[in-house]
């Protein structure tokens, strides 16, 4: 009977520590999260979405725009998870070229923009403290970080080009070559 007991009070600790999880991301994370979309939603009204719309056009023309560029004001202007709504504007055959890019980058800025990506800062700070062992500074580390992040994301965005292009392809289904934005 006590394994039953125990096994039950586990079963119901394991929801309560989910609630106590959701609970604290009610405070932290998900007001910020909700804020960021306001803040983009609103940033867009005023620019115009016709406005982004041809820049993102614009930028979808060239690789490195679009897999550097738009990647790194996107997560520096809106930081992660907000940097992939920017793929919104993109044309469907894009989209998942510039998320691998966009999610990359999150990662590989952390050093200089710690405001990027605050929940995985911890990795950053795990390598720096055995910089900061040796006695160096972490600051030349951080941009050759970032300078490498931004070289290897751009592959990667361009790596899924060809990879969605021979899915689609392989699969018969065509991806929009022009960005259409819903309302």
């Amino acid at each position: 009977m006590d394994i039953l007991v125990h096994a039950a009070e586990w079963f119901v600790g394991l929801f309560q520590a989910g609630a106590t999880v959701f609970i604290s991301w009610m405070g932290s994370i998900v007001p910020l999260v909700l804020m960021l979309l306001i803040a983009m939603n609103s940033l867009i009204q005023l620019i115009g979405e016709d406005k982004i719309n041809r820049f993102a056009g614009k930028a979808a023309h060239n690789p490195v725009s679009r897999y550097m560029l738009l990647p790194f004001v996107g997560a520096f202007m809106l930081a992660n998870p907000m940097v992939h709504s920017l793929g919104r504007f993109l044309p469907e055959r894009y989209k998942p070229s510039y998320f691998a890019s966009a999610a990359q980058f999150c990662h590989t800025s952390n050093g200089v923009f710690p405001h990027i990506n605050p929940a995985e800062l911890f990795i950053w700070l795990g390598i720096a403290q055995g910089v900061t062992t040796l006695g160096l500074s972490t600051g030349p580390l951080a941009i050759r970080y970032l300078l490498v992040g931004l070289v290897m994301n751009f592959v990667a965005g361009w790596v899924t080009d060809f990879t969605t292009a021979y899915v689609s392809k392989q699969q018969g289904v065509v991806l929009s070559a022009e960005p259409h934005v819903e309302g």
